[in-house]
């Protein structure tokens, strides 16, 4: 089986944040880390968020998590323990999900970004690969949990 790790780069909603454990969870992610703003399953106090497991159905209970300010150094730690470090945005060097070299992977990392921003620039030029879900509407997006379960869905 793949082991896969998601980075979670800046998400500002709960909701999504929540909804992104329990894909996680249902898809058998090995852990989550949070980068930045990204909403905790837990508060500043350490109490559990009632408006975060809401969402998650207690995901976070089964799914290991840390939370972490810069992705850079936990980047090259990834890559020296052998994961491919792949993201989830649209990009020029995107390549499709249905044909992008991830599927060949025993273990990799897949980043997702806040639906405003994205992934910066300088995180993209330390992934092995960008990746991107054809969208086939009149939007040239959608939710950063429902892409991330996508992409999950796919890759995993």
């Amino acid at each position: 089986m793949k082991k896969c790790i998601l980075i979670l780069d800046n998400i500002r909603s709960v909701e999504n944040t929540g909804s992104i454990f329990r894909t996680a969870d249902c898809l058998g992610v090995s852990k989550i880390i949070l980068v930045g703003t990204t909403p905790a399953p837990i508060d500043r106090f350490g109490r559990k968020r009632k408006d975060f497991s809401k969402v998650s159905l207690g995901a976070e209970e089964f799914v290991p998590w840390e939370q972490i300010i810069s992705i850079d150094e936990k980047l090259n730690e990834l890559k020296k323990e052998g994961y491919k470090i792949v993201a989830l945005e649209q990009d020029k060097k995107a390549k499709n999900l249905s044909t992008c070299e991830v599927n060949k992977l025993g273990k990799f990392v897949l980043i997702v970004g806040n639906e405003v921003d994205g992934i910066p620039r300088v995180t993209l030029g330390k992934c092995d690969e960008i990746i991107e879900i054809d969208m086939k509407g009149q939007k040239e997006s959608m939710n950063v949990s429902v892409a991330t379960g996508i992409a999950l869905f796919n890759l995993i």
